[in-house]
Parts: C-alpha cells; sequence; structure tokens
C-alpha cells in the first residue's frame, strides 16, 4: 500500500498582469513551489520570474489551440498531487472569477487533496480602473455585472439573459469576449439596448502595453476591427466609460 503523503495544490490568482498588483502571498508560494502549472494570462514578467529550480508544466489555452484540455490539466493536478509535491496551480486574475478554479478545486477534493485557494485582483476591475474606468460610480452606476464571452459550448441554451441585461441599469463588465463582440453587441441591441450606450474595450489591462478603444454599441465592432483589437481584451458598457475622457489612463 502506498503511503507516501500528498502534496497540496495551491490555485493561486496572478491578477492582472502588472507584477506589482501580485499579492504577497501568490509571490511568496510561486517562490516556494515544486511544480508550476500555469498558462498565459499572467503575462511575460510574472512567467519569467517563475523559480529555476521549479518545474514548470505550460498549461495555457490560446485561440483555437490548447497545450492541455481542462481534463488534462485536472488529471496532472492530481498526479503531481499523488507524487508528494506542492504545486502552484497559477492563473490569471482570480481563480473563481471565470479562471475554471471551482472546477479544478472539485476534482482535488474528489481525490482527497487538500486545496487552498489565493485570490487574485481580477482584471474586470484593474483594467477599467488603470483606463481612468471606474466600474462603479454614484452619478453613473450604482450596480455592475461580470459575465463571460466565453460560454460553455457544450451547453444547448445560453445563460445569458440578454433581455435582462439589456435593460440592466448598471456597468457590464464582459471578460474573454473579444471574438464574441459582434454577437454580444447585437444580442444587446436587439432586446434594446440603446446604441448610443458607450463601450470601451481594454486590451493586454495593466500591462506597459494596455489600449483602450472606446466607442458605442453602434459602432465599437467596426472601431475594433480597425484598430486590430485582440485578446487578452475585456468590454466595458455602461456610463461610467464616459470618465475615460476626464480621468485619462491612470497608472
Amino acid at each position: 500500500m502506498n503511503s507516501k503523503k500528498l502534496g497540496k495544490i495551491y490555485l493561486v490568482g496572478s491578477g492582472p498582469g502588472d507584477p506589482e498588483l501580485l499579492t504577497i502571498k501568490a509571490r511568496r508560494l510561486i517562490d516556494e513551489a515544486e511544480v508550476i502549472v500555469y498558462d498565459q494570462l499572467p503575462g511575460k514578467q510574472i512567467l519569467a520570474s517563475m523559480p529555476e529550480d521549479a518545474e514548470k508544466i505550460d498549461a495555457g489555452k490560446y485561440a483555437g489551440s490548447h497545450t492541455l484540455r481542462q481534463e488534462q490539466i485536472n488529471q496532472v493536478l492530481v498526479d503531481k498531487a499523488k507524487e508528494g509535491k506542492n504545486v502552484v496551480r497559477l492563473k490569471g486574475g482570480d481563480p473563481y472569477v471565470f479562471g475554471r478554479g471551482g472546477e479544478e478545486a472539485q476534482v482535488l477534493v474528489a481525490n482527497g487533496i487538500e486545496v487552498e485557494i489565493v485570490p487574485g485582483i481580477t482584471s474586470a476591475i484593474a483594467a477599467p480602473a488603470y483606463a481612468g474606468i471606474p466600474v462603479t460610480h454614484r452619478d453613473h452606476a450604482s450596480m455592475v455585472t461580470f459575465i463571460t464571452g466565453h460560454e460553455d459550448p457544450t451547453k444547448e441554451d445560453s445563460a445569458l439573459d440578454w433581455d435582462a441585461l439589456a435593460k440592466f441599469s448598471g456597468t457590464i463588465v464582459i471578460l474573454m469576449g473579444v471574438s464574441m463582440l459582434p454577437r454580444n453587441v447585437n444580442e444587446l441591441m436587439k432586446h434594446g439596448k440603446d446604441p448610443a450606450t458607450p463601450v470601451a474595450l481594454i486590451e493586454r489591462g495593466t500591462r506597459p502595453d494596455q489600449r483602450t478603444t472606446v466607442g458605442t454599441l453602434e459602432n465599437i465592432v467596426k472601431l475594433a476591427e480597425e484598430r486590430g483589437v485582440k485578446a487578452p481584451a475585456i468590454t466595458i458598457i455602461g456610463g461610467v466609460v464616459t470618465l475615460h475622457d476626464e480621468l485619462g489612463e491612470l497608472r
């Protein structure tokens, strides 16, 4: 009977990309890790700071290509824990904000493996902040909702209530939605959202090359095409976007 002690898995949020927004706890765990299972969302600076003596496993998911499928990532985490290793599963943003951290935690707990969650700053608030766009503001939005631009493709019906979103008077933040921007915009306008509603697209949020494109529901798709907007990017919809012109890039 194998009596080897199981290792521990840390699901670590690395924040939105600016290495100075990495939490103290995340930095310590990365430096102490025996194994780091990572994707590309943490950004080049954070990935370059991983310790040389740690085993590094690229689990990145890229447009049209996955280095490892989610099921394979889950298995790698289980296998490494069974080897007795302490493992950092390094994710961009926060593990539980559209990061599939909840799914990974379920698998690990089901296998009797100890898991610790280390929250990170989500790009949903950090990228707009760096662009001079507060997601809430007393004059513009007392509510904010976060939605994913990429739902589970196996689901028969969308879980997004476009009618409710079109009527929502607060700020809408869409993560991972660049490829679905035309659909998202069309759905909102089809369900009655004012075409003049301000929209911002923020690419590579909090990183040195962050770029913001501002328009309206009516013209943002055209502007995105003209400017060659690419992932990673988030979409901000609502009156708070108008503050970008006043506040500018705050960094």
